[in-house]
């Protein structure tokens, strides 16, 4: 899914799914002073594909950090009617990614459906500063389609995080020893991502994953700039224990990717992070 930008005075979002495209665009006029800017209480956009228009509608008292926000994504097509029928996709009829702009935060969400092309959830930011809100659904009949919303947060927004590659690929998450390995990085191609699963002083193999969303993991990519969203199926959807995860992949483009990796042992959802980069 590429997602494209123009230069700073606007943000123009490129909205791909299954061979559908269209832009949309996002006053961010002087993106650097808007930590500190204020905003009504309530925010509206809405992005286009050929097929389906989703309005992002966020409300809360202040804009303000930790406040709980009420976010509502209504799917409408190009004759302003609802769509009212969604295919499920992981177990869940939408899946809503929550960004921070240098993605040292990351939540995924998954919105009730309420009828009529309605979608709800609830949540809170941590700090300041700009969000990106990445909405993956797949309207019956329409394909896939991933539409996203800038918000920025009131207060001050902590120091930027920049991304840098990982040196190693190995990481600890608790007791685990999470190792994540490609066939190559190259943009533009199909790609073998896999990720192995040890535990423990012993490093012992870990073989009781639980499926999670329906399948042994799942995977998210966000470029460093924001443009380019990777949502991966794995690869065998019959293997969910582990002790590895196999995923088929495609990066857009060259550059900058954090990854997460999100995987259940003992009813206990686990994120693992990684930042790559992927080569032309």
């Amino acid at each position: 899914m590429r997602l494209k930008t123009w230069p700073l005075t606007c943000l123009v979002v490129l909205l791909s799914a299954c061979g559908s495209s269209a832009t949309t665009t996002i006053d961010m006029s002087d993106m650097s002073s808007m930590s500190g800017m204020t905003m009504s209480s309530s925010s509206v956009t809405h992005q286009h594909t050929s097929d389906a228009i989703a309005h992002f509608s966020v409300d809360s008292p202040n804009y303000l950090p930790k406040e709980l926000f009420d976010i509502t994504i209504l799917v409408q097509n190009k004759w302003n009617r609802p769509i009212e029928k969604f295919e499920v996709m992981h177990e869940k009829l939408m899946h809503l990614i929550v960004v921070s702009k240098d993605l040292s935060y990351f939540e995924h969400l998954h919105p009730t459906y309420a009828g009529a092309g309605r979608f709800d959830v609830q949540t809170s930011f941590p700090a300041g500063g700009y969000y990106q809100l990445i909405a993956d659904f797949t309207p019956t009949g329409l394909g896939e389609s991933v539409q996203s919303h800038w918000l920025a947060i009131n207060g001050k927004a902590p120091k930027a995080v920049k991304l840098q590659p990982d040196k190693s690929l190995t990481k600890q998450v608790g007791d685990k020893e999470v190792t994540l390995a490609f066939d190559h990085l190259m943009a533009g191609m199909t790609l073998d991502m896999v990720f192995t699963f040890k535990q423990g002083a012993a490093k012992t193999p870990v073989t009781n994953l639980q499926p999670y969303l329906g399948s042994i993991g799942h995977v998210v990519a966000i470029s460093e700039d924001g443009n380019d969203f990777v949502h991966v199926h794995p690869a065998d959807p019959t293997a969910t224990s582990g002790p590895t995860a196999a995923f088929k992949v495609v990066f857009p483009s060259k550059g900058i990717y954090k990854i997460w990796g999100e995987f259940q042992q003992n009813n206990e959802v686990f994120i693992v992070p990684y930042v790559i980069n992927v080569n032309l």
